[in-house]
């Protein structure tokens, strides 16, 4: 079975958490967008949900299939949201951003009465940091901000390059915010808090893709089977 496959078994296993009536959030990226999917056949069957976006992608996804959305301004308390990870860590740590959307994501998240995270089996590690760690910053002072960001990791015991992300046309990928993101090749974040501490305290710092007790459960599809892992 496929890796896209696996997606798919996540986002099923994340709709039986789904009550008529509930306010959720919905995630960014390819596993997310199969839960929105899966969320739009059951709305056309009648279910009464409304969604907040994560970012402008997912908004359009959200619309073409049918899916009623509001946002946090309207629906400011939300009962849970389903989202993508692109590292998973034993305590539901987890690295986000590779989508881009890591601040919008963080928000909804934080507005949700619960988090479940949905991911194929390779996205389930032992340590974080093999997946480089986004960072959301602003673009004036690009250069020290990056600097500084190099710095935070290295102090906190992860040292590694950052650098600017770029789209398919070469240019520097600007986020849904207007902002852009700096990728930290790290390989290995042995303290999570406190690497989160430090680049949180960063001026020119928006957000940055540790998410840290933010996630109740997760949901991890692979060759064995369907496997849900839950937050002490």
């Amino acid at each position: 079975m496929s890796l896209e496959a696996h997606k798919r078994e996540a986002a099923a296993g994340a709709l039986e958490f789904v009550r008529p009536g509930m306010r959720l959030g919905l995630g960014t990226g390819s596993t997310a967008r199969y839960f929105v999917e899966g969320l739009a056949q059951r709305v056309r069957a009648g279910l009464d949900i409304v969604g907040v976006a994560t970012s402008q992608a997912t908004r359009q996804d959200a619309e073409r299939l049918g899916v009623p959305l509001t946002t946090l301004d309207d629906t400011p308390h939300l009962d849970l949201t389903v989202d993508g990870a692109d590292e998973i860590a034993p305590d539901l740590s987890l690295i986000k951003g590779g989508g881009g959307a890591l601040l919008y994501e963080k928000i909804v998240a934080a507005a949700s009465e619960r988090m479940i995270v949905i991911a194929d089996h390779s996205k389930w590690v032992s340590l974080l940091g093999r997946f480089p760690l986004p960072v959301e910053v602003v673009s004036f002072g690009l250069a020290a901000t990056r600097l500084a960001v190099e710095a935070a990791c290295a102090e906190a015991g992860s040292p590694g390059r950052a650098t600017l992300r770029r789209g398919p046309d070469g240019h520097p990928l600007v986020t849904d915010g207007g902002h852009l993101i700096l990728d930290a090749a790290l390989s290995r974040i042995a303290e999570p808090r406190l690497l989160a501490d430090r680049l949180a305290a960063i001026p020119g710092v928006v957000e940055h893709g540790l998410f840290i007790g933010l996630a109740r459960a997760a949901i991890i599809a692979g060759p064995d089977g369907v496997h849900m892992v839950e937050r002490a």
